[in-house]
């Protein structure tokens, strides 16, 4: 299994857009995507840090993508 690489929160919405989720809104620093089925996630922005390894985990928990379906799109 491969790992999860270290990424910033614009690499991740990037990657999400691929497959059809949209932004809906930003509240702050804060970004809500939609997929057409109705899934939502969260990705926090703030320039030049990356996101944990938990919450990228829980951000592709919740976009239904597995590990390496979300590496093919980065």
């Amino acid at each position: 299994m491969p790992k999860l690489p270290a990424i910033t929160g614009d690499a991740v919405i990037n990657a999400l857009e691929k497959v059809n989720f949209q932004v809906v809104r930003q509240k702050g620093s804060h970004v809500r995507m939609q997929h057409e089925d109705g899934r939502v996630v969260t990705i926090p922005v703030h320039s030049g840090k990356t996101i944990g390894k938990g919450l990228l985990l829980k951000i592709l928990r919740d976009a239904e993508l597995t590990k390496e379906e979300f590496i093919s799109l980065l």
